[in-house]
């Protein structure tokens, strides 16, 4: 889709590039992390200014629309995550937090090329494979989630540590990589074939789906989580404090 700018139009051009970036962002195009053309590109076909354009998009990073990072690019924010909590709980944190003892029903490891969204969340190209970590945990009885998570080459895992124990101590441990923040979307769905199997329920039972976007210190990706949960296994609790 290729979007203009009314040169003859009374209405300032900043202001007309800001509704047109308002039109592109919620273009599918541009979802799951695709980064929008660069800003020559963009100005060259909007035929204006990398100034004018840059004012206009200043104002959408500005609304928390667009996430813009130096040297790499602009993308659009995804507005379904949740707000940025530091008092997040790891998985192995919350069962032990409930006093649930956890078991290890699978654990597989595997080297892939990551699909488009996992790459533009990462900012890699999909052409790279990176480390997919999979597994089924739950009580002692059976299990009720199947995890998967994709983790960025930066790290320097080598899928010979030891993925019984808990994973962000490992990653702090052994890597001095720290996860400092997560982001995430929670839905439901009906299980697939497989993911039924996975949890020992039937296919089209209910599923609790949370999708977690972890980062580092320094606010840089590191991990990719899916988890697929059994609903009558798990209740997502959030406590909000109002200052």
């Amino acid at each position: 889709m290729r979007y203009r700018i009314d040169h003859s139009s009374p209405i300032p051009l900043h202001a007309q590039a800001e509704s047109l970036l308002r039109q592109i962002i919620i273009d599918p195009v541009y979802q799951d992390g695709k980064f929008l053309p660069n800003e020559i590109e963009l100005a060259k076909q909007l035929a204006i200014s990398r100034t004018t354009l840059r004012q206009a998009l200043n104002k959408l990073v500005f609304e928390g629309l667009l996430i813009r990072k130096k040297g790499v690019g602009t993308k659009v924010a995804d507005l379904s995550l949740s707000s940025k909590s530091m008092n997040w709980l790891s998985f192995s944190q919350e069962m032990k937090a409930r006093g649930i003892t956890i078991k290890n029903f699978e654990l597989h490891l595997s080297w892939e090329f990551p699909e488009e969204k996992v790459a533009n969340f990462f900012e890699i190209k999909t052409d790279k494979k990176i480390l997919k970590l999979e597994r089924v945990r739950g009580r002692i009885e059976g299990p009720f989630v199947y995890f998967v998570s994709y983790f960025h080459p930066r790290i320097g895992l080598t899928g010979e540590e030891d993925f019984t124990k808990p994973l962000y101590e490992t990653l702090e441990t052994q890597y001095s990589v720290i996860a400092q923040l997560s982001k995430e979307e929670i839905s439901a769905l009906a299980a697939t074939k497989f993911i039924a199997n996975k949890l020992d329920i039937e296919p089209g039972s209910p599923v609790l789906f949370r999708k977690r976007f972890v980062y580092d210190q320094g606010d840089r990706p590191i991990e990719y989580n899916l988890g697929f949960y059994k609903s009558d296994g798990f209740v997502y609790t959030v406590e909000s404090r109002r200052e």
